[in-house]
């Protein structure tokens, strides 16, 4: 895949970059978001791995930018910010997956491995099942190309669920993202996905026991 890092830390670049180019992934690196920005503007990439807190233009902020330009290229952030609200910030804009700084480089490339398997990312519409699809770009749950009503947070389990199709969410990322934090326990968590599963039209979020939910790629 050719790829495009934008990460400051000049060793964990460099890393990256080497790991990457062993495993045969072409990668152009940089070290601030303007330069990152000016070389997308011209060049095609099959994936964007960002780090957000960098100079220039920020990681969320560059996304925003090249949306703009009708530049869709799946996205994963590297970030030692755990703030909620950049985390939620990173998902509404569609990125792939979000890894927390410090991670081993082969946990990066497993990610990688996933964007080259699943050929729907660069489209705005997520097909979850025969009927449901996610509309990503105006955070909507689709069935039979109508859109549902929903509370708001059941569209935010419906929203992290589809983000991570084929993924297990755990109790802590529903805790995080949809409760902002909340201590709760996970009977609450559980009673509100029952909920929303009682609503749907097909048997799509999956209970995986003792871990958390996922909804599959049909």
């Amino acid at each position: 895949m050719k790829i495009l890092l934008l990460e400051d830390e000049l060793m964990l670049n460099e890393s990256i970059q080497e790991y990457l180019e062993a495993l045969g992934h072409s990668v152009e690196s940089y070290l601030d978001g303007l330069r990152a920005y000016e070389k997308i503007k011209d060049n095609a990439y099959d994936l964007l791995i960002l780090d957000i807190n960098v100079p220039g233009i920020d990681g969320l902020s560059f996304l925003e930018m090249i949306q703009e330009l009708k530049i869709h290229t799946p996205a994963i952030y590297i970030s030692a910010l755990v703030d909620i609200e950049d985390i939620s910030r990173a998902y509404n804009l569609g990125c792939y997956d979000y890894l927390k700084k410090p991670f081993h480089l082969k946990e990066l490339a497993l990610r990688i491995d996933r964007v080259k398997l699943d050929k729907e990312i660069p489209r705005v519409h997520l097909r979850l099942s025969t009927h449901y699809s996610y509309d990503q770009e105006h955070s909507t749950l689709l069935f039979k190309n109508e859109s549902q009503t929903l509370t708001k947070r059941q569209s935010q389990i419906i929203d992290l669920l589809a983000r991570n199709r084929s993924r297990v969410v755990d109790f802590e990322q529903f805790r995080i993202y949809v409760w902002d934090e909340q201590i709760i326990d996970n009977a609450t968590i559980r009673t509100e996905i029952n909920r929303l599963k009682k609503i749907l039209k097909e048997d799509l979020l999956i209970n995986v026991r003792g871990m958390g939910y996922m909804i599959e790629k049909p």
